[in-house]
């Protein structure tokens, strides 16, 4: 079996977001990035997968600037086989990046495709349903436990009722959630190690993939301060009374 994973570059999860003064996005200017945290936990599941022998070989592929080989050599540390990287300072939206990820699910004859359930700087959770869509497989989105069996796979997914198990054919889409695993820190012999991991650059035009955008951003601002703690209550009708003068609320 072959794992395609899919990485994304994003400003790191402590790093305090600020948007731009004339409110066209945020600013990257100097900011900390690394890996989506939702696809370290991918690239942790596929190479454990590889580690269980499910796997055969693990190939991660990101979508950006050249900045982008930083996180593909991340995840060559943490276990990954070698690397794809397709070019582009465009800002693409799920659909593209669904339909960049199903060329090469098709080219490299993947098994299975493990994505991120969603990017922590646009969160859209789209691409991995989409990339489903586009190569007519089955799908299992928000998974916190993968196991092998026979030929297919049991995921069990994360949803709002608990917790659901499904059996799915290969090849397959997944798509992880929080509680799958708890991604490896890379040894400093794998950080060594991943620098000679080949890695393939090559450049979206050259894929002649339809990337027109289908959504137009409109502004991006800050989202309101919270208010102040509430002053303490005794009563249910010191409550009711407060809620009622709260402004949108009642």
């Amino acid at each position: 079996m072959k794992a395609l994973i899919g990485v994304k570059r994003v400003i790191d999860y402590n790093v305090k977001i600020r948007v731009k003064k004339d409110n066209t996005g945020v600013d990257m200017e100097n900011v900390k990035m690394s890996m989506n945290p939702f696809d370290e936990i991918a690239v942790e599941e596929a190479v454990r997968l590889k580690e269980k022998d499910i796997i055969k070989e693990v190939i991660t592929i990101s979508i950006g600037t050249e900045e982008t080989q930083e996180t593909i050599r991340s995840a060559l540390a943490m276990g990954a086989d070698r690397g794809i990287i397709v070019k582009t300072n465009k800002s693409l939206e799920p659909l593209a990046i669904s339909k960049i990820l199903a060329h090469f699910c098709n080219k490299e004859n993947i098994d299975i495709a493990i994505l991120g359930k969603q990017a922590i700087d646009d969160d859209f959770n789209q691409t991995g349903q989409m990339l489903a869509g586009i190569l007519g497989w089955p799908q299992a989105t928000f998974a916190s436990k993968i196991v092998k069996e026979q030929d297919n796979l049991l995921v069990t997914r994360e949803v709002d009722g608990g917790l659901e198990t499904i059996k799915i054919n290969l090849p397959s889409v997944i798509t992880t959630d929080l509680r799958l695993n708890e991604p490896r820190y890379a040894s400093l012999p794998n950080i060594m190690k991943a620098k000679s991991k080949p890695i393939d650059i090559l450049e979206l035009e050259s894929l002649s993939i339809d990337v027109d955008p289908r959504l137009e951003q409109l502004k991006v601002t800050n989202p309101p301060e919270r208010g102040g703690a509430v002053k303490m209550l005794n009563t249910s009708e010191e409550l009711i009374d407060t809620l009622k003068n709260k402004e949108g609320i009642l």
